[in-house]
C-alpha cells in the first residue's frame, strides 16, 4: 500500500509510549502519532487519549525515506474556539489592536512597575 502525505488512514494502536503511539496500518505498515500531534490541548500522558487496541483514523503527515510514517490526529479536527485564539498570529488581537500597540502598552506598564519597585526599594533603604 502506497501512502502519500495528506492521506487519511485507519489503523490500530499497538503500543503507547511517553512520546506517542505506534499504529499498525492496513498493509502491515506501522506509523507513529507523536504526542504533539494527538490533540490541540496539552497532552501530559498519551494514555489519557489513546490505549492499545484502539482503532484510530489519522492523517499522514510525513513519509520518510527510511520507511517511517508520521501520523496526526489533531490535523483531522478543527481546534476549539479558545484554542484557535492561542494559535493565531500576532498581527491583531480580537480587539483589533496591532502588535506594535500591544508592545508599546507592555513596555509602558513594565517601566511603571520597575519605577514603583525602585521607589519602594529606595524608601526601605532610607
Amino acid at each position: 500500500m502506497s501512502l502519500e502525505i495528506g492521506n487519511v488512514v485507519e489503523g490500530k494502536v499497538v503500543k503507547t509510549t511517553n512520546f506517542g503511539a505506534f499504529v499498525e496500518l492496513i498493509g502491515g505498515q506501522t506509523g507513529l502519532i507523536h504526542i504533539s500531534e494527538i490533540a490541540y490541548s496539552y497532552v501530559k500522558d498519551v494514555k489519557d487519549f489513546l490505549r492499545e487496541n484502539d482503532t484510530v483514523t489519522a492523517k499522514v503527515v510525513a513519509v520518510k525515506p527510511d520507511g517511517k510514517i508520521d501520523l496526526s490526529l489533531k490535523q483531522l479536527e478543527k481546534p476549539k474556539e479558545k484554542e484557535q485564539v492561542q494559535i493565531r498570529t500576532y498581527e491583531k488581537r480580537e480587539t483589533g489592536e496591532s502588535f506594535e500597540r500591544m508592545m508599546r502598552n507592555f513596555l509602558k506598564q513594565s517601566e511603571e512597575k520597575l519605577g514603583d519597585i525602585k521607589r519602594n526599594r529606595e524608601a526601605k533603604r532610607n
